[in-house]
């Protein structure tokens, strides 16, 4: 065989070279099914204005990516369901008394300006629907912080008739724990807080599909989970130290879903696994840090971020050293 039909039969790529039959449409599909319960929880507890705030943000995150691939005249990536999660996870971000228009805007932002401004699916360096949620808590942050309580009727269009209350670590950062829900109630997500936030339950149900599936591993999660605990429990206590209570902290706030639907991001997050292990622990540190020493109740959103931020370092220090490259190193110092 002559050398000019063997490299017309030689494909170079990148690697990995090894292919296996996940896509990621079906990757996506996965993590929108197991999204699923947490968005049936939050309509059980708020009301079927929780599925109207979703369906916006899901259609402007699709719509944004549509628009953004016929502009620049690309062939569209809807169908590969990465805007849908982008629009279910900012959805679960948002408390359901949210102004439909602003979680139109926020749609719009995950996908245009953090998404594709930076090269789409697999370039953005952050999490997408986090960046629109801090966004949105920046531009409106009354909005963003008006909560009501479960099995409230709410209007379609406003919230004037909302009985709003206080979630539960904004009573702890007030120092008003008389009226803290119980343990069950937080476990199952009759309290105060996002749409898909609250139930512990929902979010776990929906986390063991995803480790079934073997979309996420439990790394990252555990570990982050873990180090808000050990952290929230040594130092949380009003009383002094080891006197915190760190159940409170697992099962309120968006601990639960932060960490098993945004802190194992493909795209920003380490890809070794010292790597994993040392972004679960940084983003329950800075999430410990600002619950208790911060002016503001939660650090889930803004731990992550910073955590994306901080992956390519991760990832230079924690990355396996090339077979040979010591060798080389050494060879080089002698020759000089």
């Amino acid at each position: 065989m002559s050398n000019l039909n063997v490299n017309e039969k030689l494909i170079v790529t990148e690697s990995p070279h090894v292919r296996g039959r996940s896509t990621t449409s079906s990757v996506m599909f996965d993590v929108v099914v197991a999204l699923i319960p947490a968005l049936l929880a939050g309509t059980i507890f708020f009301g079927y204005r929780a599925l109207v705030v979703t369906a916006v943000c899901v259609l402007f995150s699709v719509l944004s990516e549509w628009c953004w691939c016929r502009i620049l005249k690309k062939p569209s990536t809807i169908g590969d369901f990465s805007a849908v999660v982008t629009g279910l996870l900012l959805a679960m971000n948002l408390p359901v008394t949210m102004p439909l228009w602003m979680a139109a805007i926020g749609s719009v932002f995950a996908i245009i300006i953090v998404k594709q401004f930076f090269g789409g699916i697999g370039h953005n360096f952050m999490n997408p629907a986090l960046a629109a949620r801090a966004f949105l808590l920046t531009s409106w942050a009354a909005a963003m912080t008006t909560w009501t309580e479960p099995f409230t009727k709410l209007s379609f269009w406003s919230n004037v008739d909302a009985v709003t209350t206080a979630t539960p670590l904004s009573l702890v950062k007030e120092g008003a724990t008389g009226n803290m829900p119980s343990y069950i109630n937080m476990f199952i997500g009759n309290m105060a807080g996002c749409i898909g936030e609250v139930s512990a339950l929902a979010i776990l149900i929906g986390a063991m599909y995803l480790v079934y599936r073997h979309i996420i591993s439990l790394r990252i999660p555990l570990t982050y989970i873990a180090t808000v605990a050990v952290f929230t429990f040594i130092f949380g206590g009003r009383n002094g130290f080891f006197t915190g209570d760190p159940l409170l902290h697992v099962l309120s706030g968006g601990l639960m879903l932060g960490a098993f639907f945004m802190a194992t991001d493909y795209v920003t997050t380490p890809y070794t696994k010292k790597g994993q292990i040392i972004f679960g622990f940084g983003c329950g540190l800075i999430t410990a840090v600002i619950r208790l020493y911060g002016g503001y109740p939660e650090g889930v959103s803004y731990s992550i971020l910073l955590m994306n931020v901080a992956t390519p370092l991760i990832d230079r220090f924690t990355a396996p050293k090339r077979f040979g490259a010591v060798k080389e190193k050494k060879e080089k110092e002698a020759n000089c």
